[in-house]
């Protein structure tokens, strides 16, 4: 009985490892892109289809739409809190690229205004 109950443990902890996001990124320097005009250019005109992508920013871009559909609900702690900086400095600092990735990722605003409303208040 018991190797039957640690047999189901293992099962649901493999699918729930599943179901999140890979933490392989969760300790990128996100200060460090933010503040490189550069960096952040190049990783903006990847997830816009606009330039070539990194292999981080290849994967990190498929994780968009997803993740704005359900609420980062596959987000690591660490990713939560990295998308959250992420976006009030780009809604704050890069509203133009906030803009264009509203446009390509969220054009009907289902998802961003709520998004929108939250960076806000965390002032």
């Amino acid at each position: 009985m018991k190797l039957i109950l640690v047999a189901v443990a293992i099962i649901f902890a493999c699918t729930q490892a599943q179901d999140m996001y890979s933490s392989k990124y969760d300790n990128m320097n996100l200060d460090e892109v933010l503040g490189n005009k550069r960096l952040l250019t190049g990783y903006m005109k990847c997830t816009l289809d606009q330039g070539p992508c990194t292999a981080e920013g290849r994967e990190l871009k498929g994780y968009i739409s997803d993740g704005l559909k359900t609420g980062c609900s596959k987000c690591t702690h660490r990713q939560r809190k990295g998308i959250k900086k992420v976006m009030e400095h780009l809604v704050k600092y890069e509203p133009e690229f906030w803009k264009q990735a509203v446009e390509k990722y969220d054009p009907k605003r289902v998802y961003t205004k709520k998004y929108e409303k939250e960076v806000r208040s965390w002032n």
